[in-house]
């Protein structure tokens, strides 16, 4: 039964098409117009390849590092390795939980899956990486989540401690591969050193430019684990894969990023998360609208309320007033002027920044530069050396071919 389970799934995935890439909500007649380059073969994220992976986990004891967009198809992966008879030990759940439920910065408690009885180890919270207690039952963890290629999103925070107890505990780790929504372009400040935190650990620019995998391999080559340690590293890399691919999730990849404009949309409206502005949590258009309750900031309105996802959301219950690009169909890139126009537009600019904006932004000049009314072609002019040098050091680990 296993083996004509995992000769449906396979030939099933091959029939795909365009179902690799096709859109959490309809698709749009907008994206003929995209300069985004469309793949013509179907698009095969690492984890769909089980024929691939499946001998090395033959007879291990696993641990999964997983959420909601863990998906072969309609089937999630602790689902069909689990049919596959794989012995799977534990999951370990990273922000927003199993399930992808939990708000950003809600913690995540350890608990049991109510599905299939397995233990669920939460690494967001206190516990960030798994203890050796926690792997001392395991054989082999893999790492499978989907990534939106931007430094805060912190999925690639919980990696980087994944990696590093895996090192610690001599635990090869398995990362099945997928696509990077943003990884046609790179652009941001890169990280200084100095604003180190769970949203931001690496010295990368805020739009990256790698998959997960890659990321992983530049975290070894560049030896940012501490102790100088390096992760046994397996990667199972998508197939039909190029930089330059536009690739639509299947999945929502966390509550607050429900379709493919908000994800676009994500790298510059993220920094807004540092101000006294909402994007539009506790709405159906998250990320996709900026605005505050006062009517200098613009003309379009929304009303954040309490959702699963987005429990006591800012401006709770108020009218907001500001911009909703909802209707847009954006192009991938980082756009500073929505930030720069609402400071602008601020009634209280003392007020406008709050003490998280330099954690996103990874420096402190960002903020200073907006303040002092540089234009957006000034500021980006000052990443230029940092990036010229990122793009150098990021070719010796591209798995794909780059745009």
């Amino acid at each position: 039964m296993n083996k004509m389970f995992l000769a449906f799934l396979l030939s099933f995935s091959l029939l795909m098409n365009d179902s690799s890439c096709h859109s959490m909500d309809k698709p749009r007649d907008t994206h003929k117009n995209t300069t985004a380059h469309i793949n013509a073969s179907p698009i095969l994220p690492g984890a769909y390849q089980i024929d691939e992976y499946l001998p090395f986990l033959k007879d291990k004891k696993v641990a999964l590092v997983v959420n909601q967009t863990s998906m072969i198809q309609n089937t999630h992966l602790v689902d069909t390795l689990l049919s596959l008879g794989v012995t799977i030990k534990k999951i370990f759940a990273p922000e927003h939980g199993f399930r992808g439920e939990a708000d950003a910065g809600e913690t995540v408690k350890n608990e049991v899956d109510k599905k299939t009885g397995l233990p669920l180890v939460s690494l967001y919270g206190n516990n960030k990486k798994p203890t050796p207690e926690q792997l001392k039952d395991v054989d082999v963890v893999i790492f499978d989540i989907q990534d939106v290629g931007v430094r805060f999103y912190t999925y690639i925070s919980t990696m980087h401690f994944v990696m590093q107890a895996c090192a610690e505990n001599g635990k090869p780790l398995l990362i099945l591969d997928r696509p990077n929504p943003n990884g046609s372009y790179i652009d941001g400040p890169v990280l200084e050193t100095k604003y180190k935190s769970f949203v931001g650990m690496h010295p990368i620019p805020l739009v990256h430019g790698l998959t997960i995998a890659e990321l992983a391999q530049m975290i070894n080559g560049e030896h940012w684990l501490d102790s100088n340690k390096t992760c046994n590293l397996k990667i199972v890399k998508v197939k039909n894969y190029e930089h330059k691919d536009r690739y639509v999730l299947p999945v929502k990849p966390s509550p607050n990023l429900p379709n493919e404009v908000s994800i676009l949309l994500y790298p510059s409206l993220g920094l807004f998360e540092g101000t006294v502005m909402s994007v539009g949590r506790g709405t159906d258009k998250a990320f996709q609208v900026i605005g505050a309750p006062d009517p200098a900031y613009g003309k379009d309105t929304f009303k954040p309320v309490s959702t699963t996802g987005a429990k006591n959301p800012p401006y709770e219950n108020k009218v907001c007033y500001g911009i909703d690009l909802s209707k847009q169909r954006p192009e991938p890139g980082l756009k500073l002027n929505y930030v720069i126009d609402m400071y602008q537009k601020s009634p209280d600019k003392e007020k406008f920044f709050n003490n998280f904006f330099n954690k996103l932004a990874g420096n402190s000049s960002l903020q200073e530069q907006i303040k002092k009314g540089m234009s957006e072609a000034a500021i980006r002019e000052s990443w230029q050396a940092g990036l010229n040098n990122y793009k150098l050091m990021r070719k010796k680990y591209l798995l794909y071919k780059d745009f």
